[in-house]
């Protein structure tokens, strides 16, 4: 019986592409998440505000980005598939046999006694034939990422502030 489709793709899943794609997505994620990071840092240094006469960027009031990292990933496949083929056959043969009748002639002819036999017979064949097949595929994925916050790295945050210091003197 050949392979039906489904179940030969399943079979064939590329699971280490499929793990080094999930490993290149979280590292552009994780990229991505930095940039956002970085980008409201610089917006944070640049945005004045005046308390009183003195005028401050939101990083020297303490205020700083958060940074983001993954911290686990899991990639979870699960997959189920069967098959079955059955086969049967059979037949039967009947053979009826019954006793029929004699009858006499005497018609007075020169050709025998006259008596004639007459027997009857049946036959009956009976015959099947099946053939069964199936085919079942399932399968369910999920993908789990855990991310969590972080303070702006200290040394970032210090060259940010000594930078806007040498600025502002």
């Amino acid at each position: 019986m050949e392979t039906p489709k489904v179940i030969q793709q399943i079979a064939n899943a590329p699971l280490p592409m499929m793990l080094e794609k999930l490993g290149m997505s979280i590292a552009n994620a994780q990229s991505a998440l930095d940039a956002n990071s970085i980008r409201l840092a610089n917006e944070m240094a640049s945005i004045k505000i005046n308390v009183g006469d003195d005028e401050y960027n939101l990083l020297s009031l303490g205020f700083a980005p958060t940074f983001y990292a993954f911290t686990e990933a899991s990639l979870e496949m699960k997959m189920e598939f069967s098959m079955a083929e059955s086969e049967s056959y059979g037949g039967a043969l009947a053979f009826n046999y019954g006793k029929g009748e004699t009858k006499s002639d005497n018609s007075g002819g020169d050709k025998g006694s006259g008596n004639t036999s007459t027997q009857m017979f049946g036959v009956s064949v009976s015959a099947h034939y099946s053939r069964k097949f199936s085919a079942s595929a399932e399968g369910s994925s999920s993908i789990a990422a855990k991310i969590v916050s972080l303070p702006a790295p200290d040394i970032y945050l210090e060259i940010l502030r000594s930078t806007l210091n040498k600025k502002e003197e």
